[in-house]
């Protein structure tokens, strides 16, 4: 099955050159620094006006918003309705679901998952800076199982995502552990 069989698949909103600040607008943009494979960081996204003729897709829970330019191609989800109306930077594609019987969370982690990377990585155009076009993303290949197993698999993925967080906090608090007896030692040291 490809994407477009079950999501449509639209370009984020089509600033010309920098994003405009505006202050008090009530409208969020959301831009690549303000996200990352786990999430999307609403309270560094800056406020704006859309300046074009295109009326904008507001952003809605359940969308995702797949990095389309760049070395690393990769899709968050919007993971709740966000506080202001917001709209995607024109380097995201925003995809959404057409289908009840596929998890937006289901569909993000396989966008995520090796199969889908290689071949988007495979389809990948431009040396300096790359992107991968629209039809591309379309005609992407995906396997969608049955909710069930898709439930399944989300949670298995969050536990293994808290899993890593937990480990990467042990190792923070080994190192500082560490620099702490470090710094003890050479100052009872100095101190002799």
């Amino acid at each position: 099955m490809q994407l477009k069989q079950l999501a449509n698949i639209n370009a984020g909103y089509p600033f010309r050159g920098k994003i405009p600040e505006v202050a008090n607008s009530g409208i969020l943009a959301v831009q690549m620094k303000n996200t990352s494979p786990e999430d999307i960081r609403w309270s560094n996204c800056i406020e704006t006006e859309p300046s074009g003729k295109r009326q904008p897709d507001w952003l809605q829970a359940g969308d995702i918003l797949f990095v389309a330019r760049g070395n690393h191609n990769y899709a968050v989800l919007v993971d709740k309705t966000p506080v202001l109306p917001s709209i995607a930077a024109p380097h995201f594609f925003v995809i959404s679901s057409t289908t009840p019987t596929v998890l937006p969370q289901f569909l993000t982690w396989q966008l995520n998952q090796a199969p889908c990377q290689r071949y988007l990585e495979q389809h990948t155009e431009g040396t300096l800076t790359k992107s991968i076009r629209k039809n591309v993303l379309e005609d992407l290949p995906v396997t969608i199982p049955d909710i069930h197993k898709q439930q399944s698999i989300i949670n298995l993925a969050d536990t293994i995502r808290q899993e890593q967080h937990i480990a990467e906090q042990i190792i923070r608090n080994g190192q500082q552990l560490l620099n702490t007896i470090a710094h003890d030692i050479i100052h009872a040291h100095k101190r002799t």
